[in-house]
């Protein structure tokens, strides 16, 4: 804040400069379909790593295997980051070729 006296008048005028902060990009998190992954393992991981209810994770399956592709949420890019890396890493060590990536919304 700036002080700025008027000459005389024995007041004061008080601005302030107000910083405009932009919003941090959002990332979509989304699965894709494949040949070999179980539904039941899918499910689970919506489960596991969304913390999304039993029956939206049906439903989220159900959309990737019909559509080829959902969208499981959107997040910051740190938090879609580490969830990208987290679904991979588990899918992997339980030997399925499930994909998940992320883009810029």
């Amino acid at each position: 804040m700036s002080d700025q006296r008027t000459p005389g008048s024995g007041t004061s005028v008080l601005t302030k400069t107000r910083t405009k902060t932009e919003r941090p990009p959002l990332y979509k998190v989304m699965l894709l379909n494949d040949d070999y992954t179980p539904m039941e393992f899918v499910v689970h991981v919506l489960e596991r790593f969304f913390g999304i209810t039993h029956a939206q994770a049906v439903d989220i399956m159900l959309t990737v295997h019909r559509k080829g592709l959902a969208v499981v949420g959107v997040f910051s890019f740190e938090i879609a980051e580490t969830k990208v890396m987290q679904v991979m890493d588990y899918a992997r060590r339980n030997q399925h070729p499930l994909q998940c990536t992320m883009e810029k919304e």
